[in-house]
């Protein structure tokens, strides 16, 4: 994505929650308990280690970047992505997530039960920001998607150890 699509994007989505409005000691608890450290840089720096560029989180190794105005969906997606990658992989993470079609279904239905764990937060949310963000699914939807056909997502999520058989976070990682 070029900066010429991605700042009219941001003005566009005003209404995403973004990091400065999170419950900031409850999103640092989540993420530390996956290993994460949420790096939190200033207003108006460029975010390093950023796959999409302007307000989008970075990663690189356990540190999870961004600024306050960056959204809260993008910190749950990457963090997301750094707990489905397997440990290989995340030892050597510097920007791209990588993994296949499987694994990105995956992240984002984790995404979306990490916006659960959130206060103040909920699936409902993630659903909505999901949507405006434009984030793309078959079936028209992030909720249509989650409800009617995340079935192979969420079965990854458990062939990994990161959801219980009932569907529950584990709190660990890919091993």
């Amino acid at each position: 994505m070029s900066q010429e699509f991605a700042l009219p994007q941001v003005a566009k989505h005003a209404d995403i929650l973004r990091l400065l409005q999170a419950d900031l000691p409850a999103l640092l608890r989540l993420l530390a308990g996956f290993g994460l450290e949420l790096v939190r840089l200033p207003s108006g720096t460029q975010i390093p280690c950023s796959y999409w560029g302007d307000s989008e989180a970075g990663l690189q190794g356990a540190r999870l970047l961004a600024r306050p105005d960056t959204p809260l969906h993008s910190i749950l997606h990457e963090a997301s992505h750094f707990i489905c990658m397997d440990p290989a992989r995340r030892a050597a993470l510097d920007r791209d997530a990588g993994g296949d079609d499987a694994e990105e279904s995956a992240v984002c239905y984790l995404q979306v039960l990490l916006g659960d764990a959130l206060p103040g937060v909920g699936r409902e949310r993630m659903f909505a920001d999901m949507d405006a963000w434009g984030y793309s699914f078959r079936l028209g939807s992030t909720r249509a998607w989650f409800e009617g056909d995340a079935a192979d997502a969420r079965a990854w999520l458990v062939l990994y150890g990161i959801l219980s058989d009932g569907g529950e976070l584990t709190g660990t990682t890919r091993l």
